[in-house]
Parts: C-alpha cells; structure tokens; sequence
C-alpha cells in the first residue's frame, strides 16, 4: 500500500525452478479450484520471496508501516525474505521470518495472532475483527496465501494454463492470470499449483515494463506431514514483554476522513468494491490482481511522500497532483480543495490509469 526504502534487488528466486510432466488434461478453472481448497491442507517446510521494487524513501512512512520486527512494507516487496512455514489449516499455523541477526515467529489461531521477536523479548497479541486492513506481512507472501487470494477474484476468462515445472521437490502445474483491465500495470500473475495437493508452490507477479518479476515467492521445501500442535501453538515465555497490537496511524487517518469526500463509483473504469470483506478504512476498487486503493494520509507522511517523490527523475507533477510508478505499483498524491488534507491513490494500475482517477475524484488537487 505505502512503503519507501529504494533497494531494487535484480536476482528472482529462479534456481528452484525446473522442467516438469505437465497435466494437459486439467484445465485451469480445475488447478483454481484445486487451489483455493488447499486452504487446509497440512504441510511444513521453508519459502522464500524475493521483490524488485524501488519504492521511493520516505523515513515517515517507513515508520508507519513497520511490522513488529521493525520491518517495512518496503523490506518485504524490495528484498529477500527467507521463511520457515509449519500449516495446519488456515487458522492454524506459524511462519518463522529469518534474518542476519535473528528471526521474528507469526503463530496464528482462529481468534488472532501471536507475534513473537525472540531477540527483543517481545510479544505482540493482535486478536482478529480490527478494521478489516492490515499492513501486509510476510506471511501474507507465502505462495499458498497470496496465489490463492489473486486466484479467487480473477475471471474465467483471464484463466490459461501454462507450462509445469518442478519446485521444491514436487510437480507444479502452471496457471496464468492476464488482467482484462486496460489499466491495469500487470501483465500477468503465474502460479505453480501442486499436481497432488492443489496446494500453490510458487507465484510470480510480472508488470508490463519488464520480463523480471516484481514479485516472485515459492516453496523451497515441502513436508506434508501434519505439524504437531506444540509447533503451531504459542505462549509468551514469563519473562517476555508483552503488548496489545494497535492500528496504525495511516489506518486510524482513513477511517476518520474517507467519509468527508464523496467518492465516485467507478474510478479509471474500475468498479468501486462493496462486500462484506472490504474495509471502511479505505475506498477499493477494482478486483483481483489490478486494484486501485484512496487511502487519506497524516500531513506529515503526505508530506514525506511528497519530497520522496521529488527524488525519482520519473516522477510526474501537475495539476493532477504527484503521480510515480516503480514497476506495476502507481502512486497518485493529491489533496483535498477544502483544507481536509492529502490522499494517496495507489494500485497496480498504469500512470495513465492514474491520470484518468485524479480528474474523477471530486474535490482534489495537485498536493504541495
């Protein structure tokens, strides 16, 4: 959504790839439904996700987009991040992040999560029904949990098989996702579904500009023998610091200011999304893999995003407001023509795309 350390890491995790039988027979609405009920499928083992996006850097949004490791959303989407997985169900599991001066635990059960920082002592209890948005974690770039999101919401039509490959051990039968959006800045989603399980072992999200995907995370290992339960299951040792998670800042601005402005109901031929799971912290649009998101910031982090902006030669500012691209992720920056303060507009959609939404948002101008 917003993040800001500029590291443009160039290698994908590309050497636990290798050539496969394919499944002709099996279609890809068969591998998508496959998919998305593996949701509970068991299994233990090791990942790894590598991103390649150079987000501009902005100290404040780093801080408001901290994870309890101190990590940022930019961390996870412009580096290598090395994962230990043990999955019960998908109400039940634990993701382990490693690092060269530690590693941070993710225990989730059915009423919340449980984030545990060995080296700080500190454990951080964030019980689920919040604001229905969270800032993204590493756990969110497991193959399993992002290829069967981006699965879910794509049409029949965007659906076609490619070829299998080998990962981690085990057959993966290839599906890929080609948005019908002309706005959108995807050129397509692959995702590597196991031939026996349906469990997705690798995605690769690729933008238009480049071969080289923006994001690619897969399974390193794989064990699908059922985790025990004294794995899964934590309890803050009697000497650990423990506190309550809160919302963020960035999250608590939205949900006071979104209701000022009168949205519209399609944005840059995206329609507005209203069910059940979408959250009244920001305004979404679109479906699936291209996705535009209004989200009202604080004045300092719209600043900071700002001069960050100021620092990338292909940055654009106008009477739209400031509009950047690093690789299919678009920022637009604009404020409010009545002194309510800024918004970012941002998604996996086109710089163009993002023109077209700032002369449909009523009441917006060209932040400062």
């Amino acid at each position: 959504m917003a993040a800001v350390l500029a590291v443009l890491v160039a290698i994908p995790v590309v050497s636990g790839v290798w050539p496969a039988t394919d499944q002709a027979d099996r279609s890809a609405a068969q591998l998508r439904e496959a998919a998305l009920a593996s949701v509970d499928v068991p299994f233990s083992g090791a990942a790894e996700s590598v991103g390649t996006l150079a987000l501009p850097a902005a100290d404040e949004l780093d801080a408001a987009t901290a994870q309890a490791d101190s990590a940022t959303v930019a961390d996870l989407l412009s580096s290598r991040t090395t994962m230990r997985v043990w999955w019960r169900s998908g109400d039940e599991h634990r993701v382990d992040v490693l690092t060269s001066t530690g590693e941070t635990d993710t225990y989730t059960d059915a009423a919340g999560r449980w984030v545990w920082e060995y080296e700080d002592n500190r454990a951080t209890r964030t019980d689920s029904g919040g604001s229905g948005l969270d800032i993204p974690t590493a756990p969110d770039l497991l193959p399993g949990t992002l290829g069967r999101r981006l699965l879910s919401e794509a049409d029949p039509s965007e659906l076609s098989r490619t070829g299998a490959a080998r990962i981690a051990g085990r057959t993966g039968l290839g599906i890929s996702i080609t948005p019908a959006a002309e706005v959108s800045s995807v050129a397509r989603v692959d995702v590597w579904v196991d031939a026996d399980t349906g469990l997705p072992l690798g995605v690769q999200v690729v933008g238009r500009d480049t071969d080289l995907p923006a994001l690619d995370t897969r399974l390193t290992a794989v064990d699908l023998a059922v985790p025990t339960t004294d794995i899964t299951t934590f309890r803050p040792p009697a000497t650990a610091r423990v506190r309550t998670g809160g919302t963020s800042e960035v999250l608590s601005e939205a949900a006071r200011r979104l209701p000022l402005i009168d949205l519209p109901d399609t944005l840059a031929g995206l329609p507005r999304r209203a069910d059940a799971d979408t959250p009244d912290t920001v305004a979404l649009y679109g479906r699936g893999v291209t996705a535009l998101a209004v989200v009202p910031l604080p004045g300092g982090l719209a600043r900071d995003l700002s001069r960050a902006a100021d620092l990338d030669p292909t940055t654009i500012r106008d009477d739209l407001g400031v509009r950047l691209a690093t690789g299919p992720l678009g920022y637009l920056l604009t404020s409010d023509v009545r002194g309510r303060g800024s918004y970012l507009v941002t998604g996996t959609v086109t710089v163009d795309g993002l023109a077209v939404a700032a002369g449909e948002l009523p009441g917006l101008r060209a932040a400062s």
